[in-house]
């Protein structure tokens, strides 16, 4: 008779628990800089495309253009940012950072690479390749 349970953890769930644990250290690093992952991921995709539509903007964080307006308007009344109407489309705003936005950028970047560094600890470049590349394998796993 087959034993209930594998030898060992199922892999889904031992990834689970670990990116769980990682999440969480890293909403730490960010909050110990003053900012959240939603605010980080929207200030990194304003940065990368230099004062972007909210359309494209939701797209490149993966995320609902009305989830995104929510963490707009917060950020808007924080003073990190600017919306103005696209002067070649009135129906859409752009996006840019304010001095305040781009204060934090810098800050919560620097909690990244840290957090980055800390994770990447012992761990040689081989390693870290067949981890991305394990990685891969696993996310083409999951729609075959």
């Amino acid at each position: 008779m087959k034993p209930p349970f594998p030898d060992r953890p199922p892999i889904g769930f031992d990834l689970h628990r670990t990116a769980r644990l990682l999440a969480q250290a890293f909403d730490t690093a960010l909050a110990d800089e003053g900012g959240t992952l939603p605010v980080w991921l929207t200030l990194l995709a304003i940065k990368a495309q230099q004062s972007a539509n909210q359309r494209e903007l939701a797209s490149s964080i993966g995320i609902r253009g009305a989830t995104l307006t929510h963490h707009l308007n917060g950020m808007e009344a924080q003073g990190l940012l600017t919306r103005q109407r696209d002067p070649d489309n009135r129906r859409m705003h752009r996006v840019s950072l304010t001095p305040a936005g781009e204060s934090l950028f810098r800050k919560l970047r620097g909690a990244a690479i840290t957090f980055d560094k800390r994770l990447r600890g012992g761990l040689p470049d081989e390693k870290l390749a067949e981890l991305a590349q394990m990685l891969a394998v696993l996310r083409a796993n999951i729609d075959s």
